[in-house]
């Protein structure tokens, strides 16, 4: 493995369901929500926000591939679909996100292409951590900054 770096944001609860991200750096901050009937549908939710992760992955994987090259594959777009099923206890989860790439330029205008498209998933951090699984440590505290779990 070796090689480690990191990254840390704050989310701050504006309303109900609604929430602030607050990112590092010069990012600007998104707001997030549950559709109703929890949420406002304001912003969108971590199951959007996690199938938006996995395109756009794939897609800056791909310019990157592509471009290793020399080519210029024009805008890439992305269309982006989710399922949702439940778990055997009822629990509603992410099922399967498709993802659909569309390069902006015809594929007999770009070199290696193939070579591309073969390794450029591989590169992917999020789809390849989601399809992989990772761990999440958790810790809840109080308003005294008493550790409860």
């Amino acid at each position: 493995m070796g090689e480690k770096s990191s990254f840390a944001f704050r989310l701050e609860q504006q309303e109900d369901y609604a929430f602030l991200v607050r990112f590092d750096g010069e990012i600007p901050a998104l707001l997030t929500d549950e559709p109703p009937p929890l949420g406002r549908g304001t912003g969108p939710n971590p199951s959007r926000l996690l199938a938006a992760a996995v395109a756009n992955c794939l897609m800056a994987s791909l310019l990157f591939a592509l471009r290793k090259f020399k080519n210029e594959p024009g805008k890439i777009t992305a269309d982006v679909a989710g399922e949702f099923v439940r778990n055997e206890k009822g629990r509603l989860r992410i099922g399967k996100v498709s993802v659909a790439l569309q390069l902006g330029t015809a594929a007999e205008s770009l070199q290696h292409l193939d070579r591309a498209l073969d390794q450029f998933e591989d590169f992917c951090v999020v789809t390849q951590s989601v399809r992989q699984g990772f761990p999440v440590e958790l810790s809840v505290w109080d308003a005294m900054g008493r550790r409860l779990r």
